[in-house]
């Protein structure tokens, strides 16, 4: 059985995981999940346990424990939600519909990216005939 243990303190390791586990079990695999830039933890883990009943005392015995001084929150796992395309926008993006870096869309969601059309923005007024944000003369 998967399952996950989240608001873990960034100095719990895996071997700590494996060790408090294996109190109701055999324990399978762990894996603390990391940011993948930085390598820093995310605060949270998965982990395997052969054995259902053994997964689930686990799970009634360690849910809102203290592990570390933090409170941990343990659970059986959900299966990983399929990832549509398209999503957000970056540094030019041409393939979503959100735009990114210098497009009339803005940056990710919700537009307002560096470069965009500000005549178009509701609200914004300019005395400058190039549309205030680019232009130069009219400015102060």
């Amino acid at each position: 059985m998967n399952i996950y243990v989240g608001n873990l303190s960034r100095t719990v390791t895996e071997d700590a995981l494996r060790k408090l586990f294996e109190a109701f079990g055999a324990v399978s695999s762990v894996k603390i999940m990391t940011d993948k830039f930085t390598g820093e933890p995310r605060g949270f883990a998965f982990l395997t346990m052969e054995d259902e009943e053994q997964a689930q005392q686990a799970i009634n015995a360690l849910d809102n424990s203290d592990l570390e001084g933090q409170r941990i929150r343990v659970n059986t796992a959900r299966p990983p939600q399929p990832r549509t395309p398209g999503q957000g926008g970056g540094f030019r993006s041409g393939g979503s519909s959100q735009g990114g870096y210098r497009s009339s869309n803005g940056g990710g969601q919700g537009g307002g990216g560096f470069g965009a059309s500000r005549e178009r923005t509701p609200g914004f007024r300019s005395n400058s005939s190039t549309g205030g944000f680019r232009g130069n003369k009219d400015r102060y």
